[in-house]
């Protein structure tokens, strides 16, 4: 039975991991259009508890230049009519959330497809 619970603990971390990824991703979609804004990233890592799990690593900030605009009627404008933008770029963004919920799902599905597994060995035994 170790090696189900063995699995079982490997695909809950991986959810665990790519829904943290999904809200930052949701973040950086919500703020697009915050003047200043930084692009967040996840980082995943091994390691922790038990070997091989992965776990979330510490969010970073993405330090490309952000994107400067021109629009002078904004309060943030400079002397020169620019201010400076985030530099999140929606179909990366996109990109990721799809990745994300399609990790997410298969995680998901080998969460269940061991569960059944469990489940029948129990059946089996009780016969």
């Amino acid at each position: 039975m170790s090696d189900f619970s063995g699995s079982i603990a490997a695909s809950a971390a991986g959810m665990v991991a790519q829904a943290a990824r999904l809200r930052h991703v949701s973040e950086n979609i919500s703020n697009a259009d915050t003047p200043g804004y930084r692009r967040k990233t996840v980082p995943f890592e091994t390691g922790g508890g038990e070997a091989g799990l992965v776990q979330v690593g510490r969010v970073k900030l993405d330090q490309s230049e952000l994107e400067t605009i021109h629009d002078p009627a904004h309060p943030l404008a400079d002397a020169s009519g620019n201010y400076r933008g985030s530099n999140v770029q929606l179909m990366i963004e996109i990109a990721d959330a799809r990745e994300a919920q399609r990790s997410y799902e298969a995680n998901l599905k080998m969460f269940d497809q061991t569960r059944q597994m469990s489940s029948a060995l129990l059946d089996l035994l009780r016969n």
